[in-house]
């Protein structure tokens, strides 16, 4: 897909010609490829850490429609890496913040927040006006409604994921034969298995490398300028320095999409909508006086994988990854365990517990997500006996 050439705006201001100095000396910019910018739309799914940096750049270089969707606000763990926001911010939404600081950096940019989670009844009427999707969420469900969204409006996407030190950056859906994300993954990586970047762990810096990727892969398509990352995929392990361009062929069969509602399920509505499971929890310091005075009474399950638990464990625990809680077998214990013992679920930070008291409850098993995670139960002690 190529951005229209027909211009809203055929002049730069004063102010602009001044902020853009740099771009209009390049040749491969100039005037016309500025205005190109000034006259294009990009909309950033996810105001996060690949979020923060593909914004700024994308303001500082002058696109000039930009919108933002996120319903999350910002929380002091987040400065780490989501550099939009400032610790003046925290508690603010997200949209908010990141809106405030690109109107700081650059007052020409028009700014739209959609303070709404990405699901499939409003995804098609919230990108539908956009020129380039660039898709910075962190969960698979959202990636790939995000995908097919794309696909049924003719949307080129910009995609980043990263975790720990490693990243990936593509581009999906540019013309009509490129890959999209189902040529990438065909079957969506287990989304009760798959941690979060907040209990797996992220560098700060891989965020904003990708980030930075993506807003100069959207710059490039809207000047159709270089060779963009369609049919490639780019991935980074800032740990080794090793870096790998992969080839990803189309298959026409994952261009055929064309009625979100037929993969509600593969999306998994309890990521990518609002509507939720109601569950339980109980704060850890609440938990740790319970289990010393009736450990014989609580099934303690860590939802964590088994790497993790041979890591760090609470004594009396049994290991269940997240991943395979559902088997029938793991139920059927469970569910008999509960008519004599209190069911508690641990993760790292409390996502993936949650995720699993949320499982259990689909099949009439009574749980409580322990808030914090092993992390918080294990502060302040020197090893994982409770006692």
């Amino acid at each position: 897909m190529k951005i229209s050439k027909d211009f809203k705006f055929n002049f730069l201001s004063i102010d602009e010609k001044e902020r853009y100095q740099k771009h209009l000396t390049l040749q491969e910019i100039g005037i016309a490829g500025q205005l190109k910018l000034k006259n294009s739309s990009v909309i950033c799914i996810g105001a996060g850490g690949l979020g923060s940096s593909v914004l700024l750049y994308l303001a500082a270089a002058g696109i000039g429609k930009i919108g933002i969707v996120d319903n999350d606000q910002v929380e002091k763990s987040n400065l780490q890496r989501q550099i939009i926001h400032e610790t003046d911010t925290v508690g603010n939404l997200k949209i908010d913040s990141a809106r405030e600081r690109i109107q700081r950096l650059n007052p020409n940019i028009q700014v739209l927040t959609f303070e709404e989670r990405i699901n499939p009844d409003n995804v098609l009427d919230i990108i539908k006006d956009f020129d380039v999707i660039c898709d910075c969420s962190d969960n698979f469900g959202t990636r790939y409604l995000i995908n097919d969204a794309c696909l049924i409006l003719n949307k080129p996407l910009v995609f980043g994921s990263v975790q720990g030190f490693e990243g990936q950056v593509s581009v999906f859906n540019l013309f009509q034969d490129s890959p999209n994300l189902r040529d990438l993954l065909p079957e969506s990586p287990s989304k009760t298995n798959a941690p979060s970047c907040e209990e797996f762990g992220v560098i700060g810096v891989s965020t904003g490398l990708i980030g930075i990727l993506q807003s100069n892969e959207i710059i490039k398509i809207i000047l159709e300028r270089g060779k963009s990352l369609d049919g490639k995929i780019l991935v980074f392990n800032l740990l080794t320095m090793k870096i790998k361009k992969l080839n990803l062929k189309a298959d026409r069969l994952n261009k055929t999409i064309k009625n979100l509602a037929h993969f509600k399920d593969f999306y998994n509505d309890t990521e990518c909508s609002n509507k939720d499971i109601e569950i339980e929890t109980i704060n850890a310091h609440e938990f740790k006086s319970l289990y010393k005075k009736k450990p014989d009474k609580i099934l303690l399950i860590d939802v964590r994988e088994n790497k993790e638990y041979s890591n760090l464990c609470i004594e009396g625990s049994i290991s269940i990854p997240l991943s395979n809680l559902a088997q029938k077998t793991n139920l059927e214990f469970i569910k008999k365990e509960s008519l004599i013992k209190e069911v508690f679920t641990l993760c790292q930070l409390g996502k993936r517990s949650e995720k699993a008291a949320k499982l259990l409850s689909q099949f009439s098993i009574q749980s409580r997500s322990i808030e914090g995670g092993i992390e918080k139960i294990t502060q302040n002690i020197h090893n994982s006996n409770l006692n």
